[in-house]
């Protein structure tokens, strides 16, 4: 047992957690605790781009979870992955760097998260990015994360299927993170020079030596250490022992949008019921924690390729170890990418106000419900549903810390997800069917063309829908006499004096993107609430 006292106590060392810890310990003089349950970020395999596959499933760099059995999938259970590593999901997700839409934002603030429109936040967006393209001030220049805009001219198939979104009758755009996001265009990624480039690299690594700074590895938080309605530390589990760290100004869990809302439970404090079944003795009742569960449902369409130009060949030997010297030698090549170079948003109907539907789009194709990459010459493009209104949650199974809570994430829920995706694959269906895409486009694998009328589409949906990994919404933000939500809007956790609540899991509703962006400028605009600063808001016209 410690009886060290730092200033701040951060648990999770992700996407948020990196991002808190640099920024708190900018002062000299505030001592900042770093815990994180995964190891360093050490691995080639977590810098290389094209290594994704191999961190992102297992138990080396992941959670892992599972969910329960999705009542309206007929019963299928999804895999989960979490980042269990320094850097957290940002060290083995799919590196897309995109922002959302303004009205995301907005839509925020008018729902009780004052502070947090558009106009508020943008800043902070641009504090974290070193963008590619800066000829407007929507883009940072300056910022921890390096951001890459592919070069379609590089990859034939993905050009196309740009060009296939202006004849469909899209806008083709250069940036989804500027002012418009209708309309097709490359698709940004955090990376630079070849290499991922997550918080654990662009946030913590710099400022490693910092004396105030201790960052631990290997630490699984069990629970807040509380002293009635006041967080005192956090008791955690090292090399067998529990430990005990003790914050002298704040706790502030960033473990994400299923461990932040886990050790809230694990430490008593959420809705009676779910403690009472774990057998955990509830010191406050906040029914909000582990409720409003958001994600982005994922469903995918693959042709075969009628020309040699998808990237399968460089997946098999030898040309992979190639790729990989390459890459090793120059920072270049087929494995400084994440393949997930071109994109799309677009409206499932005209009346939607912006782009619920995702696109994007792959040159080569994996075996649904595996992750054997197809061994012919193929491409695939997803369909993402941006604004479900389908809610699940997270619940606290037991006392034991290491136990994973119970996830239940109630896809198609509400009827009108699975019309929105219907939708959105049909519209997918017509861009694959472009002119510029016809010397490509071969029979169509899945689901096949003999999927046609609504009902068929539907039951294809129920079977294979998928996830994008974007659990957000766990810990809701909003105004602190609502009764769903858990932190107000300077993410303070309610009714627990020294503990706040900072990532992905305090969105109130999920963003109409990729959400790691989001995440990091959340503890970007979090570290200053708690530093007293402001950050000058910038007006913006949609």
């Amino acid at each position: 047992m410690s009886d060290k006292i730092w200033d701040y106590v951060i648990v999770g060392g992700g996407s948020a957690g990196c991002v808190l810890a640099s920024r708190l310990s900018e002062d000299a003089d505030t001592s900042v605790l770093l815990l994180e349950a995964g190891p360093e970020d050490r691995s080639i395999w977590l810098k290389m781009p094209a290594g994704m596959p191999r961190v992102v499933w297992g138990t080396q760099y992941s959670w892992a979870f599972t969910s329960e059995p999705e009542p309206y999938l007929n019963g299928r259970q999804l895999g989960h992955p979490r980042g269990k590593v320094l850097g957290g999901s940002s060290s083995i997700n799919g590196m897309v760097w995109l922002r959302g839409h303004p009205r995301d934002y907005d839509g925020w603030a008018q729902r009780g998260a004052t502070g947090w429109s558009y106009d508020d936040v943008l800043p902070y967006f641009r504090k974290a990015e070193t963008a590619p393209d800066t000829s407007d001030d929507l883009r940072g220049d300056d910022g921890p994360i390096c951001v890459t805009r592919p070069k379609l001219e590089t990859s034939s198939l993905a050009a196309a299927f740009v060009s296939a979104g202006g004849e469909a009758g899209y806008p083709l755009l250069s940036d989804f993170n500027a002012s418009e996001q209708e309309g097709f265009g490359p698709v940004e990624r955090s990376t630079f020079g070849g290499k991922r480039w997550s918080t654990s690299r662009a946030y913590l690594n710099p400022v490693r030596d910092r004396t105030n700074l201790t960052v631990i590895t290997g630490a699984l938080a069990q629970e807040i250490i509380l002293d009635g309605k006041q967080a005192r530390g956090v008791r955690y589990l090292k090399a067998g022992n529990s430990v005990h760290a003790m914050a002298a100004r704040e706790v502030i869990l960033s473990a994400g949008s299923i461990g932040s809302p886990h050790l809230l439970q694990l430490s008593g404090i959420g809705p009676a019921a779910v403690l009472e079944a774990a057998g955990i003795k509830q010191r406050h009742e906040l029914s909000g924690v582990g409720e409003n569960l958001n994600d982005h449902p994922d469903l995918v369409i693959q042709h075969e390729c009628l020309e040699p130009v998808s990237i399968f060949p460089v997946t098999r030997a030898p040309r992979n170890i190639l790729a990989g010297i390459e890459w090793m030698l120059r920072g270049t090549g087929p494995a400084a990418t994440n393949h997930f170079e071109a994109g799309g948003f677009v409206r499932s109907r005209p009346e939607v106000e912006h782009p619920d539907i995702q696109f994007t789009f792959m040159p080569l194709s994996v075996i649904p419900g595996t992750v054997d990459i197809r061994n012919e010459h193929s491409f695939q493009a997803h369909i993402d549903l941006m604004r479900p209104r389908s809610r699940g949650h997270v619940r606290v199974r037991s006392a034991d810390p290491a136990e994973a809570p119970a996830i239940t994430f109630n896809y198609l829920a509400d009827p009108t997800d699975l019309a929105d995706l219907r939708a959105g694959f049909k519209i997918l269906r017509e861009v694959l069917a472009q002119p510029t895409l016809s010397k490509f486009t071969g029979k169509e694998i899945f689901p096949g063309p003999e999927v046609q009328e609504d009902d068929a589409i539907d039951a294809w949906i129920i079977e294979t829908l998928e996830t994008c990994y974007h659990p957000v919404g766990t810990c809701k933000m909003g105004n602190a006499d609502a009764a769903d939500v858990v932190v107000d809007p300077e993410c303070k956790v309610r009714g627990i004096d020294g503990l706040r609540v900072i990532d992905a899991s305090i969105m109130p509703e999920i963003v109409s993107a990729n959400t790691n962006a989001t995440a990091i400028m959340i503890a970007e605009k979090a570290a200053d609430i708690i530093r007293g600063r402001n950050s000058a808001a910038q007006p913006h016209v949609v």
